[in-house]
């Protein structure tokens, strides 16, 4: 049931996209990265103020749960959609280059690993920069295995 439910929204997606079929190629794929990266880019910011504010700002922990989220997400779209089911090019860019790669920040991540670091917190810099990169890929890899063997 999980799956067609899946494949019920992201046929759907794929269809209201393709209106875009009639829009200069040469444009079509900024237009659908741009659809994908607005929200993208909104939920990031709300996800970080919301773990701000439940778990206070020692630690990046809204940057933290953004990356893993979207590496999971990632593993699971990506392999989802190439090879489980044929979804439009369209789709593909905008979730997994508009939304995922607005919503998920290489950069902040750098940043706050520089701010523990400059701020003396040796062990939370160390927790942060190997557990975002070690959780970072389990997480992908999670994503895809989920949409491997999904009925």
């Amino acid at each position: 049931m999980t799956a067609s439910i899946l494949n019920f929204l992201l046929s759907g997606l794929g269809k209201s996209l393709s209106l875009l079929t009639s829009v200069d190629p040469a444009i079509r794929a900024p237009i659908a990265i741009s659809l994908g990266a607005i929200p993208g880019a909104l939920s990031r910011y709300y996800v970080t103020l919301f773990f701000a504010q439940w778990l206070g700002t020692s630690f990046p922990y809204g940057t933290f749960v953004i990356n893993i989220t979207g590496a999971l997400v990632m593993g699971f779209f990506v392999t989802l959609t190439l090879e489980r089911t044929i979804t439009s090019p369209d789709l593909r860019l905008m979730v997994a280059v508009g939304f995922l790669g607005s919503y998920t920040t290489f950069s902040t991540y750098a940043l706050d690993t520089s701010v523990l670091l400059r701020s003396g917190n040796y062990g939370l810099m160390l927790l942060y920069w190997l557990g975002s990169a070690t959780l970072g890929f389990i997480a992908l890899e999670v994503g895809s295995f989920l949409a491997r063997n999904m009925p």
